[in-house]
């Protein structure tokens, strides 16, 4: 009968990560639960005891990002004891987090909180996940000639400061990259595209690694400059939106993909060398000169769920736009 007085909540959110070292709370077995001020899931667990529930609040990940990886859009689920055994109202729930968070100087937003059966699982009821990866491409000519200035030099409106990954290889080609990059859709084996997690070697034998990408789609993209800076920023670079889709991705994969994609493009590997890297599925074989892109490039910025899954036994539903919350590009 207890049990029957929590009730389990979809928050949907979004967050620069810059500051924040990744989304999960560090795991302390021997020490149990702890705030975590510089993590999101930390900060939004301390939110909620402002609610003063039963319980103590521990959230479920829909999706783990890493140490400065963005999200436009992400979800946790919890479940909440209200001490007088009724539900909390779910804006409130989103006033409280927000309330803090805004106090405590945090760049994180929480969408729409939506009360949700238990059998909902935030990680395990995900129907598909969308990432974007931002690149800046400096333009032949640009500089004079001098298209490998040293990046340190090189013109960066500060407003794109951890929000983007500026190129300025003088013989990067888009086009190149879009033709690798689309050799990844479909379903395969990428073992050479997982990083193994410190800790634990044993993490890409453990686990398995072959994973479905349902699109990738390559377009042009804008620059997130004031009027003062976008001139410039757009004489001198062209703006990319990288798309990837799927159900789930291994850990570090994306940025390991966009990393070999760019190097390609850079003419640092070859087609064959891709083409080797996603069909012999190892470790070794992984190319040297390929570089893991930047996490600040990176953005969760779709999670997806069947709308059935939210169904209560009642027949109760939830607003279609409160399921996925917003895909817009930053």
């Amino acid at each position: 009968m207890q049990s029957q007085l929590i009730n389990r909540y979809l928050i949907n959110l979004s967050y620069m990560g810059t500051r924040f070292r990744g989304i999960q709370r560090k795991i302390d077995k021997a020490a149990g639960q702890f705030k975590d001020p510089h993590t999101i899931q930390g900060v939004i667990e301390e939110a909620l005891l402002r609610l003063r529930p039963v319980n103590q609040p521990t959230l479920k990940l829909s999706s783990r990002t890493d140490t400065g990886v963005h999200a436009l859009h992400n979800t946790v689920h919890v479940d909440l004891q209200r001490p007088n055994g009724k539900p909390y109202d779910e804006d409130r729930i989103t006033r409280t987090i927000n309330r803090a968070c805004e106090r405590d100087g945090h760049a994180l937003r929480i969408l729409s909180t939506v009360r949700v059966p238990d059998t909902f699982h935030a990680r395990l009821s995900a129907k598909s996940r969308t990432y974007l990866y931002r690149l800046a491409v400096l333009k032949a000519g640009a500089l004079g000639g001098h298209g490998g200035q040293h990046p340190h030099v090189r013109f960066i409106p500060i407003e794109e400061q951890d929000r983007c990954y500026f190129i300025g290889h003088p013989k990067f080609c888009i086009d190149t990259f879009a033709r690798v990059a689309r050799m990844f859709e479909g379903v395969h084996d990428f073992r050479t595209f997982m990083a193994v997690a410190r800790g634990n070697p044993r993490q890409q034998e453990a686990m398995h690694s072959v994973r479905c990408i349902e699109s990738i789609s390559i377009s042009p993209g804008c620059a997130m400059t004031s009027g003062h800076n976008r001139e410039q920023t757009e004489r001198y670079y062209d703006y990319w939106d990288v798309h990837i889709c799927g159900r789930s991705f291994l850990y570090r994969q994306v940025r390991r993909m966009v990393g070999a994609w760019v190097a390609a493009a850079e003419g640092r590997i070859t087609e064959r060398d891709i083409y080797r890297m996603l069909t012999v599925p190892s470790q070794a074989s992984w190319c040297s000169n390929v570089f893991v892109a930047p996490a600040f490039g990176l953005y969760l910025c779709q999670v997806k769920y069947d709308p059935n899954d939210l169904l209560f036994p009642e027949g109760e539903t939830v607003q279609q736009h409160e399921l996925s919350g917003a895909a817009a590009q930053p």
